[in-house]
């Protein structure tokens, strides 16, 4: 007999059947790219400082390990609010720690050393230049001029007392020579973190993999230096989230990712979703009940929307309007466990986000979701009442709005008081 009390009972985990790819225990790392990269979406409305301000604050509740504060080089604009981001970490000393993009070109890198002095916190310098063969044939780059470029750019950045964060674009797609030149010219030149990338979505999981296991067998320890390897993806194939725990399980230290998935056409990585994930793998252990509110936060200050449908935080993550579905969440909320409740038609634990299981009332409904509907309103379910609302619900084309109910109750209650007149 399975023992109810022992909630491993309860399924049979293919996903742990055999050893995971990432060992539990695995320091893993998440950047956010959110007030960066995200904003490059074209859709987005840049947001306020001060909603950026908000938004840096619930990273740092979810425990988001490092931020991208903007590209100060961009404009005045963009100048003014990567100065006040830092400063509020500074002022606050807040745990998440800054990082700033800039292309690999002094007038982008000396901002960053300016803010960095006057904030008086280190701020990592992320300079980026494209690398693939596709690229350097659109541009007429060598890999000499790449190579000259990366030099110059690093020791700037390290001279001017700044960590360095090297980053190539369209990694996924560049030749094996070329990254392991530029490569170990940037650690030569200073630079203590190397960031790969899957710049329009190319990779698969097996590719980046693969890119990061290279990473590490031909530049990283032939090196002998300590250096951090981070992984940037973007979601084009719709495979960033897979892409990003393959880097992981090759070995990278940090992923990239941006709430909501914002970011250059179908964005990056999505942030909320790698927190998901690398929780459920017993990866991180921290609070994630405020994950919708950040992505809720974001949402509204990009002047975005999050489908409905969208796992975790979309409206209808944990919410079900089908007889079947609310008749086994019912008799699981029957038994007084709450777990088995989270867990009888869903693979992610609402409690686990601050949330919980929800049971509308719609076409596809049947009488257990109006019981359950009406038990958690404290309305007693008379079968009349049931009738009535089943009867309704099912002549409607959609789910049935709480207004409706009540009033549709109101009604139902005003017909029984006259009939017993």
């Amino acid at each position: 007999m399975p023992d109810h009390n022992n909630h491993s009972d309860w399924i049979y985990d293919w996903n742990s059947a055999t050893p995971p790819p990432i060992a539990p225990g695995t320091r893993v790392l998440l950047n956010d790219e959110t007030l960066r990269d995200g904003l490059q979406n074209p859709s987005v409305t840049d947001p306020t400082v001060a909603e950026k301000i908000q938004i840096l604050h619930l990273m740092e509740a979810l425990g988001i390990d490092a931020v991208n504060i903007g590209l100060p080089g961009a404009g005045p604009r963009a100048a003014a609010d990567t100065e006040a981001l830092a400063r509020e970490i500074a002022n606050n000393r807040m745990r998440i720690k800054p990082n700033c993009a800039a292309r690999t070109h002094e007038n982008d890198i000396r901002p960053i050393a300016e803010i960095s002095q006057r904030v008086g916190i280190p701020i990592e310098a992320a300079t980026f230049l494209g690398t693939s063969p596709i690229r350097r044939l659109v541009e007429d780059w060598t890999v000499d001029y790449l190579c000259r470029t990366t030099e110059k750019a690093v020791s700037f950045t390290v001279a001017h007392n700044l960590p360095s964060m090297y980053v190539t674009e369209d990694t996924t797609r560049t030749d094996p020579a070329t990254l392991k030149r530029l490569y170990t010219a940037a650690i030569n030149s200073g630079a203590r973190a190397l960031v790969f990338c899957d710049t329009v979505g190319h990779a698969t999981p097996t590719g980046a993999f693969n890119l990061i296991k290279f990473a590490f067998d031909e530049i990283v320890n032939p090196s002998g230096e300590n250096i951090r390897v981070d992984w940037h993806g973007h979601n084009d194939r719709g495979l960033a989230i897979a892409n990003s725990l393959a880097a992981y399980a090759a070995g990278a230290h940090q992923v990239h990712a941006a709430a909501n998935a914002l970011g250059e056409r179908v964005g990056n990585t999505p942030m909320e979703l790698m927190l998901v994930n690398l929780r459920l793998l017993n990866l991180i252990d921290r609070d994630l009940t405020r994950l919708k509110e950040y992505c809720e936060l974001v949402a509204e200050a990009t002047h975005t929307t999050i489908p409905p449908n969208y796992p975790v935080v979309g409206r209808d993550a944990f919410r079900t309007a089908t007889g079947v579905h609310a008749s086994a969440l019912q008799k699981a909320f029957q038994k007084n466990d709450p777990a088995l409740a989270d867990a009888v038609y869903s693979g992610v634990p609402a409690s686990l986000f601050g949330l919980e299981q929800l049971i509308e009332i719609g076409p596809m409904s049947g009488k257990s979701n109006v019981q359950f509907w009406l038990a958690r309103h404290k309305i007693p379910a008379t079968d009349a009442l049931v009738t009535r609302i089943l009867e309704v619900a099912k002549n409607s084309p959609r789910v049935l709005t709480d207004t409706e109910l009540h009033a549709l109750i109101g009604a139902q209650h005003a017909a029984s008081h006259l009939g017993k007149i």
